[in-house]
């Protein structure tokens, strides 16, 4: 039924965060995508160090994927790699990565802004290799991780501008605040606004650029839509093309209220059949060429 646009796995438990394991195994995620409905996973591999205590390979994520017949590999490359300059050859890497069966890249966390030289090279060769990117944006340089942007998406632009092949797949609380205008944005880039939406940068971003994509994955992407029924259901409406379901699954226990949301919308008909089978599915099967 669904096809997960974002989640994390170590095949050997890891360091843990606040007492509780960090990742789940491919096995737990398995069990839980058989309960689910969802029959198959992006897993990006956790390679910055901001946000990975333990850095991962991206070689087990794709032995992994290659065992399992259940999850598709995306590899992940830090910007900061081979040279640390703006002019690394990372090209070589990602071609390399895709000529062994990787789908995408991402997702990217290193703390930089999107128009640092490093990670304006990164965005080239992933546009010149033609792989997709997943980012996360951090809300501020320094005590957290994802790219950074102020807000209003000022940096995004350009790179949407600036490499108009390359898709670009946003997520993160800061990412998908932007959904909406933002009477406090300190606040709203680090949480979960649940107030209406009146339409913010995200609909704008993407009526202008056609390779800007909604991974709707965790709190925030589902908070994105949900938080403003009228307004997400039309979002959806319109975007239904663009926008993939996910839920970033990272403890075993990680909650993935998506589902039961957009069964939901579903079963009361305030979506459509085909925008829920393209949201749940279709939109990465096409995209990724599955």
């Amino acid at each position: 039924m669904f096809i997960d646009i974002h989640v994390h796995f170590r095949s050997l438990p890891g360091f843990p965060r606040w007492g509780n394991p960090a990742y789940a195994t491919p096995e737990q995620l398995i069990e839980r995508y058989d309960q689910l409905g969802i029959e198959k996973a992006v897993v990006l591999p956790g390679v910055n160090p901001e946000c990975s205590y333990v850095p991962q390979s991206n070689q087990e994520v794709l032995e992994v994927a290659n065992r399992t017949g259940r999850f598709i590999p995306f590899c992940n490359v830090d910007p900061r790699s081979l040279t640390n300059n703006a002019h690394a050859p990372l090209g070589d890497l990602l071609r390399w990565y895709k000529d062994c069966g990787f789908k995408g890249i991402g997702e990217v966390c290193a703390n930089l802004h999107f128009l640092d030289p490093m990670v304006q090279n990164l965005f080239k060769h992933a546009e010149d290799v033609g792989l997709p990117l997943t980012f996360h944006i951090g809300p501020e340089i320094g005590n957290c991780y994802g790219l950074y942007d102020q807000p209003g998406l000022p940096q995004l632009e350009i790179s949407l501008q600036r490499f108009p092949k390359l898709k670009f797949f946003g997520h993160s609380q800061a990412f998908w605040a932007e959904i909406g205008t933002m009477p406090n944005p300190q606040a709203d880039r680090r949480g979960y606004p649940n107030y209406p939406v009146t339409e913010g940068r995200i609909a704008e971003l993407m009526r202008k650029y056609p390779n800007l994509y909604g991974d709707l994955s965790a709190g925030s992407g589902c908070n994105a839509v949900k938080r403003d029924r009228k307004y997400g259901i039309g979002f959806m409406n319109e975007f239904q093309d663009r926008l993939f379901f996910g839920t970033d699954i990272c403890a075993p226990n990680t909650p993935t209220p998506l589902v039961d949301y957009l069964l939901e919308l579903r079963q009361s008909g305030e979506i459509s059949e085909s925008v829920f089978q393209k949201i749940a599915k279709e939109n990465a099967i096409r995209v990724l060429e599955l």
